[in-house]
């Protein structure tokens, strides 16, 4: 088990210290939310990289149908060498208008199936610019003509930076875009049931149900030849600073339904809270199972 935290502040220079923080506590890796009028995460995570060593950094998430794959290329590329090869990238279709209007302040949403074509867009391109090899393209969203002028320096961590994506199981459609990916973000939703936020989702999303996406996933990679390669089975909670025990028996079960990253937030914590709590959290240590 791997363990992560999720920075749910706003203040990119409190963030670059808890990065430095967190790996000095022993965290394995160290996330900040991509918003849309917000702190630029990748800003930050620059910052961050410069000032550790061991940690890995990334978001939690990137709505990438959102971006220009070209501009999100360059700066994760940017991070991922000013990091030395430690950046993750946690890819997702976007929080929906129908439950979010306040992440479309600025424009209307295209509807899931434009966000999932231009996110499956994304990530090809994504991977051939990370390459930094001449390279073309067509597809209904994107295209790129070729060049051999300007190209920029590769990534450190090849074929790619490793790509986390959301799949909403048991969708077969969303699930089947995260086998060919380097791990799962799950979200849930139960069969016969309209879809909800996130705390709805989360509250119906059992660790039962976890090894049941996780069964499916490890079968459906080995069909596709991708057994054996590094895959992250990721949840995301919120464990306690001052009883080791209650947070181990929180993350136990998760594990033990072959959860292999535990990332560490609480997002009820007030703004002017989050500072005092986070260094507590990071101090008292990644939880300890078994």
């Amino acid at each position: 088990m791997e363990y992560g935290f999720i920075f749910t502040g706003s203040d990119p220079e409190l963030a670059v210290d808890l990065a430095r923080q967190a790996e000095s506590d022993g965290w394995d890796a160290f996330f900040v939310w991509e918003g849309i009028w917000a702190t630029d995460p990748w800003a930050t995570l620059a910052a961050a990289a410069v000032q550790t060593r061991r940690i890995r950094l990334g978001t939690m998430l990137t709505p990438v149908p959102r971006r220009r794959p070209w501009e999100l290329a360059g700066q994760t590329m940017t991070v991922d060498r000013l990091s030395r090869g430690r950046v993750i990238l946690s890819a997702g279709l976007g929080v929906p208008q129908s439950v979010e209007e306040r992440f479309w302040i600025f424009e209307d949403d295209p509807g899931r199936r434009a966000r999932a074509e231009r996110l499956d867009e994304s990530l090809e391109l994504l991977e051939a610019m990370w390459r930094a090899e001449p390279f073309s393209y067509d597809g209904r969203h994107f295209h790129a003509r070729r060049t051999e002028q300007m190209l920029p320096p590769p990534a450190v961590q090849q074929p790619r930076i490793p790509i986390w994506v959301v799949g909403m199981w048991p969708r077969p459609r969303s699930m089947r875009r995260v086998v060919h990916a380097d791990g799962w973000i799950p979200n849930f939703a139960p069969p016969g049931i309209e879809l909800g936020g996130p705390e709805v989702q989360a509250a119906a999303y059992t660790p039962a149900i976890a090894a049941e996406g996780i069964a499916w996933l490890r079968a459906e990679r080995a069909r596709a030849g991708l057994e054996g390669r590094p895959f992250a089975i990721v949840q995301e909670g919120t464990t306690s600073a001052t009883d080791a025990a209650s947070a181990r028996a929180t993350v136990q079960p998760w594990v033990d339904a072959g959860v292999t990253w535990w990332l560490e937030s609480d997002w009820s914590v007030p703004a002017e809270r989050v500072e005092a709590a986070s260094r507590a959290r990071l101090a008292a240590g990644p939880p300890a199972v078994d």
